[in-house]
């Protein structure tokens, strides 16, 4: 580095300073020039300008500014990235309180239409359930209506059939007393009534033997015979003594009248034993015969499902068979082998594992291949979770492995090694456990 001379024409120079180059640009103001009057005596020297000392500290000064201007562009850079992430946080922060908040809305919402939901669930369950007891009260009602009626039917019907009785017997009984009348033996009289009481006190047994539930078929056949004698008694002595009017009316009547009573009987007895009508035995016939139609269409339909489902099988199990006769040939082969020699027709599931088990060394689903391809898998994996790279992994998997003792001494007189405290690392903990379980099963099975 060179440096200017301190003058120049006999003036003196002024050094510029960077933070002055303004200066410059202007002409320096000349200074007079010195005369060579020689004088008794001179003035002092004055001292000496250090240009390289203003020239470092100016370059010292030019250094901090710049260091000064970095730090600050740093600075700012700094201050603006700070800002960025402080957005970009708060934007962050913004957006997932928004998605909370969406979230929190959703679930509300979620929440208040499955609330909705239960609520109508709960008020058709309630309505359904009025419906069933309105609908139970309802039948209720009408059973006990229907009852009302019936019982009222039947007692009108008893009354009324049991009426007519009476009015038969008193229209028969003249006839028959007429026929059995005779001025020298007038206790024949007594045999009209005996008839037409006769009958009527069989078919008060008849009855005792309906409530009882016992047999009462020989007292209404008795009945209906004293019926056919009074009426016989009515026809042959009107049509000799009165007109046949009177005759067949009156033998009608002596039939009416227990008739009327018996009819009333019977259906007493089938509504006692549930012997259904006419009516309802076509009903139930024709409800039968739907039930047999439906289930033989429900059998035809099982049927041509599991005709189906067995279609399916079979090509399903064919198309398995074909695909591992591509896939694994030499397997296969081995398979139907084993199929062979044990007696089975097709190649089992068992036949399968066991010819692959024979072939592949492994279950189905497992080769060679796949195995080595996974260890690789899971070694790089364990190197991406570590940072160690797969070779020095691999070599550090088998550090167990080297030697515990120190190797015997070398030169002629060989030692053998000797085992001191400290010549090997202590086990983990995990291994000290597991050798000290060993040792005590092993001495258990040893006093055994």
């Amino acid at each position: 580095m060179t440096t200017s001379p301190p003058q120049v024409n006999g003036h003196r120079r002024r050094i510029p300073v960077i933070t002055e180059w303004q200066t410059l640009l202007t002409a320096p103001a000349e200074e007079p020039v010195a005369t060579t009057v020689l004088e008794t005596q001179t003035d002092p020297a004055e001292p000496a300008v250090d240009l390289v000392a203003e020239a470092e500290a100016d370059a010292i000064r030019t250094k901090a500014y710049a260091d000064a201007e970095e730090q600050r562009i740093a600075a700012e850079a700094e201050a603006k990235a700070i800002e960025i992430k402080a957005e970009a946080e708060a934007e962050k922060m913004r957006l997932a309180n928004e998605r909370q908040a969406m979230r929190l809305e959703r679930d509300r919402a979620e929440h208040e239409a499955h609330l909705e939901d239960v609520q109508r669930k709960r008020d058709k369950a309630a309505r359904e359930d009025a419906a069933e007891r309105s609908a139970a009260a309802a039948a209720k009602k009408s059973e006990a209506q229907d009852a009302q009626k019936i019982g009222k039917a039947g007692k009108l019907w008893r009354n009324t059939a049991l009426g007519f009785a009476i009015v038969c017997a008193i229209v028969a009984l003249p006839v028959q007393m007429s026929a059995f009348y005779n001025p020298d033996a007038k206790w024949l009289l007594a045999a009209p009534i005996m008839l037409e009481a006769g009958a009527w006190v069989i078919l008060a047994g008849a009855a005792a033997a309906v409530a009882a539930h016992r047999p009462h078929w020989h007292y209404r056949l008795i009945a209906w015979a004293l019926a056919f004698v009074a009426a016989g008694i009515n026809l042959v002595h009107g049509l000799d003594h009165f007109d046949a009017a009177t005759a067949m009316g009156t033998a009608f009547a002596s039939l009416a009248g227990p008739g009327v009573w018996d009819l009333h009987e019977h259906g007493r007895i089938r509504r006692r034993d549930g012997v259904l009508t006419r009516r309802e035995r076509k009903a139930q016939a024709a409800a039968a015969k739907a039930e047999l139609k439906r289930r033989a269409a429900e059998e035809a339909r099982k049927a041509s499902e599991k005709e189906a489902a067995d279609k399916a099988a079979a090509d399903a199990a064919e198309t398995l068979a074909n695909s591992r006769a591509e896939e694994f040939p030499e397997v296969w082969d081995e398979a139907e082998k084993i199929a062979a020699a044990v007696g089975e027709i097709t190649v089992t599931e068992t036949v399968w594992k066991r010819a692959y088990r024979n072939i592949q060394g492994t279950d189905p689903g497992e080769s060679i291949e796949s195995i080595t391809a996974r260890r690789k898998a899971e070694a790089r994996v364990a190197a991406a979770l570590s940072g160690t790279p797969v070779a020095t992994l691999s070599k550090n998997k088998n550090a167990q492995r080297a030697n515990q003792m120190p190797r015997a001494q070398r030169g002629p007189a060989r030692k053998p090694p000797v085992r001191r405290p400290g010549d090997t690392a202590k086990y983990v903990q995990a291994a000290r456990k597991q050798a000290a379980l060993t040792a005590k099963n092993a001495s258990t099975e040893e006093q055994k």
